[in-house]
């Protein structure tokens, strides 16, 4: 469902509306949710760079983006360690930027905070396992 509505609000509105990039979030998290990991990966690696360009990093669709992302790349079974690296860099840049803009309390903001101290764990328990 949520790919029917990522590509209606494709072909409707074109890439670069907000709706259509909030259809491609929803799309690429439910993606995540199923475990389809590099089909989200591929999703989001289209479309935030358009929302970046559009929206600047600290906006509130792009901050989820982002976190979605990271999620992609540490909850994936099969991630090397440099997926890894790259979700918690990500993640702390993002933490960075939504505790400034949105403030620590806003659900974003935890929900960034979570996952970081979540895909930093990940990643301690990888490099332990490399060494």
């Amino acid at each position: 469902m949520y790919r029917c509505v990522y590509s209606g609000r494709l072909k409707l509105l074109g890439e670069e509306h907000e709706d259509t990039l909030g259809a491609a979030s929803n799309y690429a998290c439910t993606l995540t949710d199923l475990k389809r990991f590099k089909e989200s990966e591929i999703v989001l690696r289209k479309v935030m760079p358009v929302a970046r360009r559009l929206f600047g990093n600290s906006h509130n669709l792009v901050l989820r983006m982002r976190w979605n992302y990271a999620e992609t790349l540490y909850l994936n079974p099969g991630a090397k360690l440099d997926d890894l690296s790259e979700a918690v860099t990500t993640l702390e840049d993002a933490e960075r930027i939504a505790r400034r803009v949105l403030g620590g309390a806003h659900p974003v903001t935890r929900g960034i905070e979570h996952h970081l101290r979540n895909s930093r764990a990940v990643l301690r328990a990888r490099e332990a396992q490399s060494s």
